[in-house]
């Protein structure tokens, strides 16, 4: 369960002060004590997992969309294409292509 400083509403983070492990904010420099039976430690932590896919070449046929793109490798006139949001949600998603002929892999960035 994430908890918010009551201030500024900075994400709080377990920290040991006076020998008790309570709530911090980086932001404030504020602790705040944790609710009855609510159990905070120093293990508690905010996981932030990017996850990679790798798109092998041999899996592609038949599971992604095929468009008409000049590949810039070979002149063939067709690839894989896919959709992946790479920046901030405020931007435009980035496309990816992939060569059905050579296997060449390029973006766009719209």
């Amino acid at each position: 369960m994430l908890k918010f400083c009551q201030k500024c509403g900075t994400i709080l983070l377990p920290k040991k002060k006076s020998g008790k492990v309570k709530w911090y904010c980086k932001k404030c420099n504020k602790y705040y004590e944790p609710k009855p039976k609510e159990k905070v430690n120093l293990s508690t932590k905010l996981e932030s997992k990017k996850e990679i896919i790798v798109i092998d070449k041999t899996e592609l046929k038949g599971e992604l969309p095929v468009t008409k793109i000049l590949c810039p490798n070979c002149g063939n006139e067709e690839a894989y294409w896919w959709m992946q949001q790479t920046r901030s949600a405020d931007e435009p998603p980035t496309i990816f292509y992939q060569c059905t002929k050579c296997g060449y892999r390029w973006r766009v960035y719209s």
